[in-house]
């Protein structure tokens, strides 16, 4: 018993001792290997349901237990929506969802975390990008974004541009330009002036040059006029 619990710290213990796990590492290392939906508890003992991948190459870095805390697949959720719901999560853990702001400083607060995002286009090709550092700051500074240590995986760096940005909803413009880029490009996000990415922009399918920039867009891998089918944004603890 002990080395099960030396492999899950930090988890939390429930009333009834059964563990609690903080994040998806945790469910992993508890010996759960099936990419699915399961419940974490990053701010105490409230639940938190979230997609958990599983996904493991071969390398120790892309061994399983990554907590994903966005994704976009078939334009079934609305993402131009106000701070609040940024703040606390929405959508469908089953599809397309967000984790929310307030669950990843949370998660992020104390811990390190390494992020990764999956991409794929309408025509089937795919494509990542990697970062080693991965953090959200509280809501009393705009819940900044810091990330660092990109790795290709055919994606490109679209992110680090947005490095020690706050988030940006249509109702809390917290960017630094002068306009609000959120109303701009349909979308919220950590933006600068305005972006490199837009994964919470308008799903839109595939390539289409009359909308500027407005889509699911990773413009590093393809271009502005470029929607993705797909995106995931994943993190994981880093030992």
């Amino acid at each position: 018993m002990m080395l099960f619990l030396a492999a899950l710290v930090p988890v939390v213990l429930g009333r009834d001792c059964t563990l609690m796990p903080f994040d998806c590492s945790d469910v992993y290392n508890s010996g759960e290997t099936v990419s699915g939906i399961y419940s974490i508890y990053p701010a105490g003992d409230v639940p938190v349901w979230v997609y958990c991948d599983m996904i493991s190459d071969g390398k120790d870095e892309d061994n399983g237990g990554w907590t994903v805390f966005q994704r976009r697949m078939d334009g079934s959720v609305n993402f131009y929506r106000p701070w609040n719901q940024y703040k606390r999560g929405f959508g469908n853990v089953e599809s397309e969802y967000w984790l929310g702001l307030e669950n990843m400083y949370q998660l992020t607060r104390n811990r390190k975390y390494m992020l990764r995002v999956d991409l794929e286009d309408f025509e089937g090709r795919k494509g990542f990008a990697q970062y080693s550092s991965f953090s959200v700051d509280c809501e009393c500074a705009g819940y900044q974004l810091s990330v660092s240590g990109f790795t290709d995986g055919g994606a490109g760096d679209s992110l680090s541009s947005h490095n020690d940005q706050k988030f940006s909803t249509f109702d809390k413009d917290l960017d630094p330009s002068e306009k609000n880029c959120a109303k701009l490009y349909l979308g919220a996000f950590w933006y600068n002036t305005c972006h490199h990415a837009n994964p919470n922009g308008v799903y839109l399918w595939g390539e289409d040059a009359t909308h500027d920039a407005i889509g699911v867009v990773w413009s590093t891998w393809k271009n502005y006029a470029v929607s993705m089918k797909s995106i995931s944004m994943k993190i994981k603890r880093v030992s």
